[in-house]
């Protein structure tokens, strides 16, 4: 049974960085590179970073109902295609996306079993300061990150868990450590149990009894 584990934060947090290392060290998971109206930044590639498409091509896609979310955020969409998950579940691979607030919401609603996860910088200072690093944004777009940021930590408590980035390597173990618990929940491996179960003339959906 394909996972779905939905990675969010303020821009700044680390959560790029996060997300890249834990890909490189879990091969059983597909990243889904969202799509965007904006332009690229930097070094960004098309198809790495994300998928950048025009405007009037995105409002298609929604027209066509091809995302499973989408956001509109400083006046760019960004969106999850469902093609992402449809591979997932084609390989018996889990699926990762790194999405904002917004569009984890909206994720929650049409898939209830993904796993949500928050990530934050150690304080705001902090914040301020892996953004000012980042040597990318004017003084403007950093002040409106950080009004961004203080909007976005208000919704921490719909997540299903919460990780302080402190420390690049503790939070890599920590977010892998989230990742296998989750894929040993009851009712993802409940198709492992199947034959286990039948070997002992067991039926999976039959009650348990009780203890004695």
């Amino acid at each position: 049974m394909t996972a779905v584990f939905i990675v969010s934060a303020p821009s700044g947090s680390g959560k790029s960085t996060l997300v890249s290392r834990v890909l490189r060290e879990d091969r059983k998971l597909i990243f889904s590179t969202s799509y965007t109206t904006r332009a690229p930044r930097g070094q960004e590639k098309n198809g790495e970073a994300y998928h950048f498409i025009t405007r009037e091509e995105f409002e298609e896609r929604i027209a066509k109902d091809e995302f499973l979310e989408w956001a509109k955020v400083f006046d760019h969409y960004y969106g999850t295609h469902r093609g992402y998950l449809d591979r997932a579940q084609g390989t018996g691979q889990d699926l990762l996306l790194d999405i904002d607030v917004q569009g984890a919401a909206q994720l929650k609603k049409r898939i209830p079993g993904a796993v949500s996860i928050f990530i934050l910088a150690p304080s705001r200072q902090i914040l301020e300061q892996r953004l000012r690093a980042r040597g990318e944004d004017a003084e403007e777009v950093i002040q409106r990150r950080l009004m961004g940021a203080a909007r976005e930590i208000r919704n921490y408590q719909n997540y299903d868990y919460v990780l302080v980035n402190s420390q690049l390597e503790e939070s890599v173990m920590r977010l892998r450590s989230i990742i296998e618990a989750e894929r040993i929940r009851r009712i993802r491996m409940e198709d492992a149990m199947r034959p286990i179960l039948e070997s002992f003339g067991m039926d999976l959906a039959a009650p348990a009894e009780g203890k004695r």
